[in-house]
């Protein structure tokens, strides 16, 4: 079973957070709109999957 000791957690959470390479403003501004843009097409495409589903299952259930 591994030792708990704070002060080597700490020490190794700052190692290991250094080695982190944080992303640029732009990478960050590009990658934002990169979601937008896709959920935007995303939502988009179900509503267009919803309503025609609703229109099929309408249209069978409206044949007597």
């Amino acid at each position: 079973m591994a030792v708990k000791n704070p002060i080597k957690f700490l020490q190794q959470t700052r190692q290991e957070v250094s080695k982190v390479i944080w992303p640029g403003r732009n990478e960050v501004l590009i990658s934002t709109i990169m979601v937008i843009v896709l959920v935007l097409a995303a939502s988009l495409f179900f509503l267009a999957a919803d309503q025609l589903i609703s229109w099929l299952v309408g249209l069978m259930l409206s044949i007597r």
